[in-house]
């Protein structure tokens, strides 16, 4: 058994097309799935993690800590190129 997957957009027209194989036999029987995920499912979810983290401690603590590394590289930066 071999499995070939291909991801893609619905056209317009909702027709979709399959390459097959040239190495496969003509007449060989092949199952075809459709599964079709949902974007606004996987959006909302994104959305609603984004939202808790503005209340997760460990998160605001590392965010934080990145944006003071950032302060130090900025200015390191900054003073470089002026001449300081």
């Amino acid at each position: 058994m071999e499995a070939i997957k291909r991801i893609m957009k619905i056209p317009k027209n909702h027709e979709v097309k399959i390459k097959v194989p040239d190495y496969l036999l003509e007449n060989e029987t092949v199952e075809v799935i459709l599964i079709v995920r949902k974007k606004s499912d996987d959006f909302e979810k994104k959305i609603n993690e984004l939202k808790n983290a503005m209340n997760d401690d460990l998160f605001l603590k590392d965010l934080n800590d990145i944006s003071r590394d950032f302060d130090a590289i900025d200015l390191e930066t900054w003073n470089n190129n002026n001449g300081i």
